[in-house]
């Protein structure tokens, strides 16, 4: 279906290609990897035909159809959430907009509507419609979204309608750029056990650790400039790539060893006349040798003590009788709930259950409309929102920073911290006013592990993160020795850390003594993920 056949690119003075090699056959699971600013979204414009290699070729079957999800959504117009979701060909989606203004004008018999309704016709959009809905409700719209104006969303809602529209069309290459970004963790389970039985082959960029295990049967990792291939999932990678390391490292030594004897050799004989043959054959035979780099070690996960915060009362923060409302909407009716010294709660639930009201409220942010909030008299709360930059200070840098946070912090020490969230050597001398979203997000998150209150209330802390990122978290999270309340789509954080699960729904707390694993069986929701893989 497609193949990169030495292809090179560089971008900014950097070598980001040389001479990479790639096939992806037809219905193969593959996943592209490889540290930040390695080349994936560059390799991605390259297949799309945004961008074009310096050197190579990329050869797609003519009649291979490919659909692209960028990271972020564009314009959507005026458009209706159904209308994108079915505009899987422009003449389909113009279609649709001219009956739908038709329709509202109540012009049935204009020249326009008969051809708008034979194009929609020919497209079998009368079978499409009710699998755009079936896909949309997976990704957790409502009914009333259908005919909602996507504008009136936000982005991440917007990437919603547009996933939805490519499983509609259902292209024989599906290319994803992280996919689950905008998603909540039922809205990924849907699209997990979706994509497990899409027909066509997926090509995609992840940090999403599980995702890529349940899906992915190829691994294609950026090392030094080349495409290098792996059978398996993303942990069977993580294994052959070290496996890999030894042997290459084994080569790279056992090479050393011969260049050294022949220099050595040629050093001690080089002034003897009976020996200069053989010294001449030493030359050449070095001159032949084709040098093996050196290889670099695959990145590890930073491993850093932290500070541990000081100990809390054993009730951390109760609510009592809570209500809450955002105009006429309730959110919370009656809310009580206990949070204990040293639990570790993970909130799952669907998109706008109040999820993250819980923790606002948790966190004394907003104020509450009736009911009791009261943490105990030794609980110290850090909030860690999805508005992170409102803590950081703008003319310092991004070591200035942290070393503010944790006075008793060695240089060094910070600087390892900050090189394993993603922040290079001359990252750490950035004013954090010219810091992207991204990177204020991971500074925030920084500083609340360097001097960790000892309750701590999170919302999705792995946005922005890399997979090495998000294992450096969980590591550190694990040896926390206070109070954590989080919310995550990441399934594989979430195993990692939690160990109470509470269920959130139409503002019903519903609490779960265990995990995920455990929530899954208990909930119901194990029985349908492996009814939904038969």
């Amino acid at each position: 279906m497609l193949t990169i056949k030495k292809l090179t690119k560089a971008h900014a003075g950097r070598t980001l290609f040389a001479e990479a090699e790639m096939v992806v056959n037809w219905g193969e699971r593959i996943a592209l990897v490889g540290p930040n600013g390695a080349g994936k979204s560059t390799l991605f414009r390259m297949i799309l035909g945004e961008d074009a290699p310096d050197e190579g070729e990329i050869q797609r079957d003519e009649y291979a159809a490919i659909g692209y999800l960028p990271q972020e959504a564009g314009d959507p117009s005026d458009r209706t959430v159904l209308e994108i979701a079915m505009s899987i060909t422009p003449e389909l989606g113009q279609a649709i907009r001219t009956m739908a203004e038709c329709e509202a004008k109540g012009d049935h018999a204009s020249d326009a509507y008969a051809h708008a309704v034979d194009t929609f016709t020919a497209h079998d959009g009368y079978r499409l419609e009710p699998k755009a809905k079936r896909i949309l409700k997976g990704l957790a719209f409502k009914d009333s979204d259908f005919s909602r104006p996507a504008r009136e969303m936000s982005g991440g809602w917007i990437m919603r309608a547009h996933l939805a529209q490519l499983l509609v069309a259902e292209p024989d290459l599906l290319m994803l750029d992280e996919p689950t970004n905008h998603l909540d963790l039922m809205s990924l389970l849907w699209l997990r056990r979706y994509l497990k039985n899409y027909p066509g082959a997926i090509l995609m960029i992840s940090h999403d650790r599980d995702f890529m295990d349940e899906l992915v049967e190829t691994v294609y990792d950026i090392e030094n400039a080349q495409l290098v291939r792996y059978t398996g999932n993303y942990s069977a990678f993580l294994e052959l790539k070290d496996q890999r390391y030894e042997l290459m490292l084994a080569a790279w030594r056992n090479q050393q060893r011969e260049i050294a004897h022949f220099e050595a050799f040629i050093e001690r004989f080089r002034s003897v006349a009976s020996k200069a043959a053989q010294v001449q054959s030493r030359i050449k035979q070095l001159e032949k040798i084709k040098r093996i780099e050196k290889p670099r070690p695959a990145r590890k996960v930073f491993k850093f003590i932290f500070p541990q915060p000081p100990r809390s009362t054993q009730r951390v923060i109760e609510l009592e009788h809570v209500s809450q409302s955002y105009g006429s909407h309730r959110v919370y009716s009656d809310l009580n709930l206990l949070v204990e010294r040293g639990q570790r709660i993970v909130l799952v639930g669907p998109n706008g259950a109040g999820k993250s009201t819980l923790l606002k409220i948790l966190a004394g942010v907003i104020p509450i409309d009736g009911g009791k909030r009261t943490p105990g008299t030794t609980t110290r709360i850090g909030y860690f929102s999805q508005m992170r930059a409102e803590n950081l200070t703008p003319n310092l840098t991004v070591l200035e920073e942290i070393m503010k946070a944790d006075p008793e912090l060695r240089e060094e020490e910070a600087r390892g911290v900050l090189g394993s969230f993603l922040f290079r050597r001359l990252d750490v001398e950035k004013r954090v006013e010219v810091l992207s979203g991204g990177e204020k997000s991971r500074l925030s998150l920084v500083k609340f592990l360097v001097n960790p209150p000892n309750l701590l209330l999170m919302d999705e802390p792995t946005t922005h993160l890399d997979l090495m990122s998000v294992e450096a978290l969980s590591q550190a999270l694990k040896r926390y020795e206070g109070t954590l309340v989080f919310i995550s789509h990441d399934v594989h954080f979430i195993r990692s850390l939690a160990e109470k699960t509470l269920h959130i729904n139409q503002g019903l707390l519903t609490p779960y003594a265990g995990g995920y694993d455990y929530y899954l069986e208990k909930s119901g929701l194990m029985d349908a993920e492996l009814a939904m893989d038969l």
